[in-house]
């Protein structure tokens, strides 16, 4: 009989002895004995059968039905059924899931199945970032999301190597479906279609990443891949190739610059007792380059450094309504007194000085001498870049007669363009589009070709003028102040004259630009953007290149008898001696055309709670002076290209008003005294600074007023 038949008639067998009642034991022996009679029996008949029985499937009638219900028995076993059901599910989930994936990602993930615990069902949107996991092992890869741009450390890419090398193995049915030691299953993604991918549009989950892989920031575009064989429990799939952007290692990236950046400044002026030293005398000037710097770091997002803050030049960077001189003098004077903003048992006295302004058609021609800076350091963007900008700017401002040259140094120096008249812009402007910064600073060789060439261009009756731009890096030839000083003092005696503009941060060595500026009659401005460089080379060009004064110098005596201390808000750089002052020999400031100075005291009157000394025991009695007057004011200055200087007087009774110009310079001295600290403020801060500045704002045509309200609260905020 076939298998089927038996298997039915052991049922039936089973169904019968189930309903039929308990046997006895006499007829459970009777069987037995049948039993075995039939086994002997039927054992006996096959022992003598030369042939085996014949299967009912050799029938050719019957085999076709055979082979239908032997390939039912077998789809119809458990086994069988678990393994088509599992086979179906994966091929419907590769027809449905793998296309999706490649949507949302854009590239094929490769997991690694975690050995401690299974991994959790990613339902919340994936993330742009990639966290740290457990080290791979031996032949195991970590899992990666891709993630936007890709880079890869040098440190990484040892470690990726192997995994990006090696070549697609062949998938067979049984890698389909594979568990790991714990029961975690581990599915295998399909080979994603080639080249035709869309762009990533959903944030990606963070996937456990090994250390090979930290740094690793997948890329898009271009879609460059490599698949990488899993070994152990990790799972087959793709990992992006890296990109050719590189990022160092940590001990491979570039050392910072080293800042290098030097100033030219002197401890805060100290309190003066009169009755000891009743005479202070400096000498005057108008360099701005100190409130650029100022601006320059706060804009940048960090406070300057003491050092860096000359008050002076913050007050004197603002234009001020000062009365004008009458007839033909070369100056008119203003001076004002008003409580100290910060110390009320105090007053501050104001001064200010406005040159004359010639009509611009009577201005004498200009030779100009451009020497530029191009060595290796100003090939920064707010350095040479900056510079042609700047200098073209102030090409509109010169008159068709007036001549430019140019010369630069970089190792060496050159003449770059010869004498050549302002109304010739394009060629001067070719010659400055020309420039490029590469090589050392070979500075002292720049000035020397600078000076020979303003020698040539001179004729008289005419202005020579030579305009040094640089960040102050000397490093050839005359490199300490002392010496340049030394030689550009000799040189100014030849009516030559040489002012400063620098640029750059980071190296600006603003020491020597003061040096070169002071001792060659000129002044130092600092340029940091394409406005600063239109206020200093536009705006008050006549007042930077054309002087109506040499050597100006300004002495006060002040009146023991209504001043017992006195201090001097800025010009520490500049105090001279006493007996300077009527040594028409000592070299002293210079003031251009329509230039204005202002100069701020903090006066003590004797008595008052604010003495910060206490008198001497064997000092002498304070002259009595003339009743109601603070001070004297002494101001002595030279025409240029004379010998003799000219004196002027005038006394400070004490009762000149204040106006909003001079309370504004105050908030400016405030705002100066704040930057580098100063003892001399009490509790008075950045709130009172911007509320004085604000209340004197006045006209401010060019907005520098409110630009400065502006830089004291960001001050402020950097200060907490």
């Amino acid at each position: 009989m076939s298998d089927n038949f038996d298997d039915l008639h052991l049922r039936q067998l089973l169904a019968a002895l189930k309903a039929a009642p308990a046997p006895d034991t006499d007829a459970k022996a009777r069987a037995m004995q049948l039993a075995m009679e039939n086994f002997d029996r039927l054992q006996g008949q096959r022992q003598g059968s030369t042939e085996a029985p014949r299967s009912s499937e050799d029938r050719s009638k019957a085999a076709p039905l055979n082979g239908v219900r032997r390939m039912f028995h077998y789809l119809t076993s458990r086994p069988a059924l678990a393994a088509t059901t599992s086979v179906a599910a994966l091929i419907i989930g590769v027809a449905v899931i793998l296309p999706v994936a490649d949507l949302r990602i854009g590239k094929p993930v490769v997991i690694e199945s975690p050995k401690t615990e299974p991994a959790p069902p990613v339902t919340e949107p994936m993330q742009d970032t990639l966290s740290t996991g457990p080290a791979p092992t031996g032949g195991e890869a970590a899992a990666v999301a891709p993630t936007g741009n890709m880079t890869m450390t040098e440190a990484d890419a040892p470690a990726m190597a192997d995994t990006v090398a090696k070549p697609k193995a062949a998938v067979t049915p049984a890698d389909e479906l594979q568990r790991s030691d714990d029961g975690t299953a581990a599915a295998t993604l399909a080979e994603p279609a080639p080249e035709a991918e869309a762009p990533m549009t959903m944030a990606e989950e963070a996937l456990p990443a090994g250390p090979a892989l930290d740094g690793l920031v997948m890329d898009a575009e271009p879609r460059l891949r490599a698949e990488a064989k899993m070994e152990g429990d990790g799972v087959m799939g793709y990992l992006a190739a890296p990109s050719t952007s590189v990022a160092a290692a940590p001990d491979l990236m570039p050392a910072p610059v080293e800042n290098t950046e030097a100033y030219a400044n002197e401890a805060p002026n100290p309190v003066k007792v009169t009755a000891e030293e009743p005479v202070s005398t400096f000498s005057i000037d108008v360099d701005t380059a100190s409130y650029s710097v100022v601006r320059s770091s706060l804009t940048g997002g960090y406070l300057p450094t003491p050092d860096q803050v000359r008050v002076e030049e913050m007050v004197n960077y603002f234009p001020y309504a000062y009365a004008a001189p009458e007839g033909d003098a070369a100056f008119a004077s203003t001076v004002s007194v008003m409580p100290t903003p910060w110390n009320p048992g105090t007053r501050l006295v104001t001064i200010g000085i406005q040159g004359a302004l010639p009509e611009v058609t009577a201005r004498p021609p200009l030779n100009l001498v451009f020497l530029i800076d191009t060595s290796g350091s100003m090939e920064d963007a707010n350095k040479l870049p900056l510079l042609k900008q700047s200098l073209s700017l102030m090409l509109a401002e010169l008159r068709p007669e007036d001549q430019v040259s140019i010369v630069t140094y970089a190792g060496s120096a050159g003449l770059v363009l010869p004498p050549t008249e302002a109304k010739d812009r394009a060629a001067i402007m070719a010659s400055l589009e020309n420039l490029a910064a590469g090589g050392s600073t070979a500075g002292a060789e720049g000035l020397e070709l600078a000076y020979q060439v303003a020698e040539g261009m001179k004729a008289d009756g005419e202005v020579t003028r030579i305009l040094l731009a640089t960040d102050g890096d000397f490093n050839v030839g005359i490199d300490d102040p002392d010496g340049l000083e030394a030689y550009v003092a000799k040189k100014r005696e030849t009516g030559t004259y040489l002012s400063v503009l620098g640029f750059g941060r980071g190296n600006l060595d603003d020491a020597i630009m003061q040096a070169l500026a002071q001792n060659g009659n000129g002044t130092a401005a600092y340029i940091d953007t394409l406005s600063e460089a239109r206020k200093v080379l536009v705006d008050q060009l006549t007042g930077a290149l054309f002087p109506i004064a040499d050597d100006v110098k300004i002495q006060v005596e002040w009146n023991p008898a209504t001043v017992a201390e006195y201090r001097l808000i800025g010009y520490e750089t500049r105090s001279l001696r006493r007996e300077d002052f009527n040594n028409d020999k000592v070299d002293a400031g210079e003031i251009g055309a329509g230039t204005q100075v202002t100069a701020i005291y903090e006066v003590t009157a004797p008595g008052s709670d604010a003495l910060l000394t206490d008198p001497l025991r064997y000092g002498a009695a304070p002259a009595e002076g003339t009743a109601g007057e603070l001070g004297f004011l002494r101001l002595r200055w030279k025409a240029p290209g004379e010998d003799a200087s000219t004196l002027v007087e005038t006394p400070i009774t004490g009762t000149e008003a204040a106006s909003t110009e001079t309370r504004f310079a105050a908030s400016i001295a405030g705002f100066g005294q704040l930057l580098q600290g100063s003892v001399y403020l009490s509790d008075w801060g950045w709130d009172e600074a911007i509320a004085l500045a604000l209340a004197n704002r006045g006209e401010d045509a060019y907005g520098y007023r409110i630009e400065a309200v502006n830089l004291m609260r960001l001050a402020q905020s950097l200060n907490r």
